[in-house]
């Protein structure tokens, strides 16, 4: 099932407080990029953010999804209202991807 507009609408009202925050729309489906780095995904109406070592110390619930069948999991947020907290892993994926 594809995403929804509204559902990435709710997302980017979430994440309004990072700048630079841009996303593309990808067979039904958007990547979310942070300072042109991509960082995460609205799959299915889940906001997922990219598996890297160590951010399951930051995490709260780290429940690893595939966003797609045979794709590399990621990892679902639930706490989308938490505006810091997602800024918080947004800045730590940020710095952490090259």
């Amino acid at each position: 099932m594809p995403s929804t507009k509204e559902y990435l609408s709710y997302i980017l009202d979430s994440l309004s407080h990072i700048e630079d925050i841009t996303y593309k729309k990808m067979m039904g489906e958007y990547l979310i990029y942070y300072n042109c780095k991509y960082i995460a995904g609205v799959f299915d109406n889940r906001l997922l953010v990219k598996d890297v070592k160590g951010i399951e110390e930051i995490i709260d619930e780290y429940n690893l999804v595939s966003p797609y069948p045979n794709a590399k999991k990621m990892i679902e947020i639930d706490k989308i209202e938490d505006k810091e907290y997602i800024k918080k892993i947004f800045n730590f994926l940020y710095e952490t991807l090259p």
